[in-house]
C-alpha cells in the first residue's frame, strides 16, 4: 500500500479515540446534517443510515491520517538521529 509502507508496520498502533478520528467523524457526521439541510429533510430524523455511514468514514479515515502521522513523525526522528550519531562533532555537550 502506497499510504503506509511497510516498514510502517513496526509502529505501534494509534489508539481507536484519537485527535484525528474523532474530528474527521465529526465532519462526517456534519455532512450528513448539512445535506439533510440543503435537501429541506429533518436534519436529524431524516438518513439516520447515512449519518452513521459518513461518520464511520471519517472516523476511519482521521484512524489511518494518524497513522501515517505517526510514520512519518517516526521516520524524521530515526533521519535526525542517525544524523546526530553520524556527526557527533556538531552537537557537543555544552558542559564540557
Amino acid at each position: 500500500m502506497a499510504f503506509l509502507p511497510d516498514e510502517s508496520r513496526s509502529l505501534p498502533p494509534p489508539p481507536l479515540l484519537n485527535r484525528g478520528s474523532i474530528w474527521l467523524g465529526f465532519v462526517g457526521w456534519v455532512t450528513a446534517m448539512l445535506h439533510n439541510t440543503f435537501n429541506q429533510r429533518p436534519v436529524i430524523r431524516a438518513g439516520v443510515h447515512r449519518q452513521i455511514l459518513l461518520t464511520t468514514v471519517g472516523w476511519f479515515v482521521g484512524y489511518y491520517l494518524t497513522k501515517r502521522m505517526d510514520y512519518i513523525y517516526a521516520k524524521m526522528d530515526r533521519e535526525l538521529l542517525e544524523y546526530v550519531r553520524h556527526h557527533p562533532e556538531d552537537f557537543k555537550v555544552a558542559g564540557t
